[in-house]
């Protein structure tokens, strides 16, 4: 997950050197809706693959062959995700400017984004195959290609960012495809599992179940809304800040957002990793396993936070260094108190991210469901439009740890319910 996020923030520093601050503002702007498709492609793909790995241990234990039923699971995902792609990559190649505006670019920024918006959008259905793809190759017991597929991916991005954007001379075209290209390097990698002995999955055609597509959708809700939810706070963020400092206050924000993707992915892995384990538990009804899994989940999340927070505020100057090729005192003023204040939040939201996944795993529908929603479109909104008029910029960066210690108190209570009463039913 850490290498996943390391292509974005390649984006941004390669932009940043070619293209200067109007580039990270134009890159920020694209953020929501790769995480609109990326969380489509989580909710389909990551739930698919969690119903397939309780539904594969239901079967062991009952000593049934229950291959037919896996394998849809695994197809039904390849073929809602391409329907899902391609309406994306429709939109991106007609409307591409308009999407642009609809984020709130000015006449600068559609100029520059609209080539990348094309690039990247016309290739929506590979991110999802992606996504669904490795899902399944981890759930399938094969973590290590898995793993392999997305630092080989991220590496191509990096590698192919440079090549295309200053040796070709592409600029932010040559960025998006880059971008564009990954993902299928990543299913090309993901391969190696489906054709290999290891391998119980396979693509079949069977009927298409809209009941089927809906319980996928259930338990990989609160992976759609925790991807979601930062589409919707970055598309939020750029709204308020652009009133507050215009375009230098949205690059500067884009710094800290690039930046907390990487943190973000740190916490991703970690409740990614833990899904399948947590998964098998439930589907064996171990509930000391989930139990134990859970406290260690929780811990790791902890000391993970408080190592980047450390290492955020001991190197803030030399982070934002790295993408103010312009040398601009204002966007590094802005986006070092941002960085200081923003980061506090992960000592919470690593918990939260980790919570989340965990109800899914058990199937917990209601409160990974309710817990995602607030968490992505009600309490750092509401917390960003309250502070923000009082305390200008620095409101805005106080929006998200103060939200993320709310939800933490609800992600507690919820985990303490579901695990009562999984003890309970039996």
């Amino acid at each position: 997950m850490i290498g996943l996020s390391l292509y974005i923030l390649a984006d941004t520093y390669f932009i940043s050197k070619a293209v200067g601050a109007n580039g990270i503002t134009a890159l920020n702007m694209a953020l929501p809706v790769y995480g609109v498709i990326f969380a489509l492609g989580q909710m389909v793909g990551v739930g698919s693959a969690i119903r397939y790995s309780i539904v594969k241990e239901q079967y062991r234990n009952s000593n049934k062959d229950g291959s037919n039923e896996c394998d849809k699971y695994f197809s039904g995902a390849l073929f809602w995700g391409l329907v899902i792609g391609v309406i994306f990559a429709v939109v991106g190649l007609v409307f591409p400017d308009k999407i642009v505006e609809i984020m709130g670019g000015d006449e600068t920024i559609v100029a520059i984004g609209v080539p990348y918006f094309r690039i990247f959008m016309s290739f929506s259905p590979f991110f999802i195959f992606n996504y669904t793809c490795n899902a399944f190759v981890r759930n399938d017991g094969n973590p290590s290609v898995s793993m392999a597929a997305t630092l080989i991916s991220s590496l191509f991005n990096i590698v192919f960012d440079y090549i295309l954007m200053f040796p070709l001379g592409m600029g932010m075209p040559g960025a998006a495809l880059a971008t564009a290209l990954s993902p299928v390097v990543g299913v090309m990698i993901c391969m190696i599992h489906f054709l290999s002995k290891k391998n119980t999955v396979k693509f079949k055609w069977f009927k298409t179940s809209l009941t089927r597509l809906f319980h996928c959708c259930q338990v990989g809700m609160s992976a759609f809304v925790g991807e979601m939810s930062g589409a919707v706070i970055v598309m939020v963020f750029n709204f308020i800040i652009l009133r507050l400092t215009g375009n230098i206050g949205v690059a500067a924000y884009g710094v800290v957002a690039n930046t907390a993707l990487v943190a973000v992915a740190v916490f991703n892995g970690v409740a990614l990793g833990s899904q399948p384990l947590i998964s098998e538990s439930y589907g064996k009804h171990n509930i000391k396993d989930i139990k134990l899994i859970e406290k260690l989940g929780v811990a790791t999340a902890l000391g993970l936070a408080v190592i980047i927070v450390m290492m955020i505020w001991g190197f803030t100057d030399t982070i934002v260094g790295v993408f103010n090729s312009q040398g601009s005192d204002r966007l590094l003023s802005l986006a070092r108190v941002g960085l200081r204040i923003y980061f506090i939040g992960f000592l919470f939201a690593g918990i939260n991210i980790f919570c989340s996944s965990a109800l899914s795993a058990i199937a917990s529908v209601k409160w990974a469901f309710v817990l995602s929603i607030l968490k992505g479109f009600v309490v750092v909104n509401v917390c960003a439009a309250i502070l923000a008029p009082i305390f200008g910029m620095n409101g805005v960066w106080v929006a998200f740890p103060l939200s993320e210690f709310i939800l933490l108190i609800i992600s507690g209570f919820a985990m303490k319910k579901s695990i009562g009463a999984l003890e309970s039913e039996r």
